[in-house]
């Protein structure tokens, strides 16, 4: 099993996102007991960044690469049958009042953490986008946690497959938006 590592930020860590331990300091940590998959990934942030945890998770989630859209065309075909929900079908959603971040529904925002994530037959989960306070050194990092519960034989079977691409499209999501620019506070 692989060993996160500590939360220190280096200059490099700022392109490259790293898994990291499960903080015990998310919304979310309440669900880690008894989850078919838990996980945590970290990439820091550079100096003078601002802004608050929905700007953050719009950042990762709402950008994906071309790559991260074909796989989940490629997932659509394959899920369709077992009747789990597709992306087309979330990205088709609007239902008044619930608010979302890419195909997300968003649960909770707070300055510090959004959490969002989507409820179906085979399983529920979490996505918490966390900016925990900054270091005594002053550096600051972005933290997506992601919680899965399986509700049957379809939800564990889809886990298994699917966890290789999932690591791949968080951490992707993190480096491109971190390529793209963070949120910089506004001139005064």
């Amino acid at each position: 099993m692989h060993t996160p590592e500590p939360a220190r930020i280096l200059p490099a860590d700022t392109l490259r996102a790293r898994r990291v331990a499960l903080p015990g300091a998310v919304r979310v940590a309440p669900l880690y007991p008894g989850a078919y998959l838990a996980d945590a990934y970290a990439i820091g942030l550079p100096v003078g960044v601002a802004g608050d945890a929905e700007q953050f998770a719009r950042c990762v989630l709402e950008q994906p690469a071309p790559w991260v859209d074909r796989l989940m065309w490629l997932r659509d075909r394959l899920v369709a049958g077992f009747g789990i929900k597709t992306a087309e079908s979330l990205r088709s959603k609007v239902e008044p009042g619930v608010p979302r971040i890419g195909l997300f529904r968003i649960y909770e925002t707070h300055p510090e953490e959004v959490v969002l994530g989507e409820d179906d037959s085979h399983l529920d989960f979490r996505v918490s986008v966390f900016l925990p306070p900054a270091a005594a050194d002053g550096t600051r990092e972005v933290v997506t946690v992601t919680v899965v519960h399986c509700h049957n034989l379809v939800g564990r079977g889809y886990i298994r497959l699917i966890e290789p691409f999932h690591r791949m499209v968080v951490r992707s999501g993190l480096e491109r938006a971190a390529r793209a620019g963070w949120p910089m506070p506004s001139a005064a």
